[in-house]
């Protein structure tokens, strides 16, 4: 396996938890306030390194590679759990470096263990950052502001949905621009806002493709469903774990958490990814007519997922929490590498606000 690239400023280190041996970057001093940073699917740490040394010197940034991407050991993700695998993977990383509270950032499906963590273990939370992230209500197969399931079975969620071709490259370590369903295509043209292209793409497409691949790892496993599009969540990976089946029951709990910690939502008005009318989101490949037999709005509406996230956080901030909602233009799933300048004068202005205890 390719060894990870870093630039100047950022430490690579393997580090052995009672759970599993994380490699994760470093920056800034280890007396200053922690920031964990969390990146989402097909993706990996290396995705936050001109962030992290953009910051102030008073923030010690660590940036692990989740369990099932980057360098991180290969263990499988148990999707019944929901994301308690990584949860409990970043919690074990904090105790074994001795950290008692920090900063957390998640970006898209790195978003799903932090809900966990402020259920879990909202006293060690100074403050949440959530960066295009998944809905609480997970990904597919629920409907309407409150999430609520458009089949039992939440049929057209989980890893049974993902293009095979996308898997395949992905597994085959392939670089080209040839297939549309390439890594580096759907990077360019979902991640970013075309005719955007990271400065160090061939180091984040290397990073990328780190991903471990399986029907117990990603996409995971899948079950038949009598319900469109006949296919249901399994219970291994990340997807199968981000689905509605396994989060959407937490939210009544998130909501209630105490302490609340603050949070800041920043997401790209051209995401594609994480929208109210994702291109990756069964329903709408249906009623576009890529996935026949839709059987229609009525019946399977696209996942409102941006509404069911502030609908989420308004609760929140009704039962006593607090947090901000900023939406840039111009910029798609991967807001904070196109738009570095703007989204850290939002980041670092909402850190500044909060005080450490």
């Amino acid at each position: 396996m390719e060894k990870p690239k870093t630039k100047p400023g950022i430490e690579s280190k393997m580090i052995q938890t009672d759970r599993i041996k994380i490699h994760a970057l470093f920056s800034g001093p280890e007396t200053g306030e922690t920031i964990i940073f969390l990146h989402g699917n097909f993706s990996a740490a290396a995705y936050w390194q001109d962030l992290m040394l953009s910051l102030p010197d008073k923030y010690f940034c660590i940036a692990p590679d989740i369990r099932g991407y980057g360098w991180t050991e290969d263990k499988i993700t148990d999707a019944t759990r929901g994301l308690r695998d990584w949860s409990e993977d970043v919690l074990s990383l904090m105790e074994t470096l001795g950290i008692s509270k920090t900063h957390l950032v998640g970006w898209s499906l790195g978003a799903a263990p932090i809900y966990r963590m402020m259920i879990d273990q909202p006293e060690k939370i100074l403050s949440v950052t959530l960066i295009a992230p998944v809905s609480p209500y997970g990904f597919g197969g629920t409907k309407g502001l409150n999430g609520e399931p458009t089949y039992p079975d939440f049929a057209g969620s989980g890893g049974g949905l993902v293009n095979a071709d996308f898997v395949r490259l992905i597994q085959a370590g392939d670089r080209s621009i040839d297939d549309p369903n390439s890594p580096r295509n759907i990077i360019n043209t979902f991640y970013y806002k075309p005719p955007f292209r990271a400065e160090d793409e061939e180091d984040l497409l290397t990073a990328s493709l780190q991903e471990k691949i399986g029907t117990d790892r990603y996409p995971g496993d899948a079950v038949p469903s009598e319900n469109w599009p006949f296919v249901g969540p399994g219970v291994y990976g990340p997807l199968n774990a981000g689905s509605a089946k396994y989060m959407a029951q937490d939210v009544p709990d998130l909501i209630n958490t105490q302490p609340k910690p603050p949070v800041l939502w920043v997401y790209g008005e051209a995401d594609q990814i994480v929208s109210d009318n994702s291109i990756f989101d069964i329903p709408v490949l249906g009623k576009l007519g890529f996935v026949p037999g839709y059987p229609g709005e009525e019946v399977m509406p696209p996942q409102p997922m941006i509404g069911q996230t502030r609908a989420v956080l308004e609760k929140y901030q009704e039962a006593g929490g607090s947090y901000e909602e900023h939406k840039i233009a111009d910029a798609a799933h991967g807001v904070f590498i196109e738009k570095p300048e703007e989204f850290n004068q939002i980041f670092i202005g909402f850190l500044n606000k909060v005080q450490p205890k």
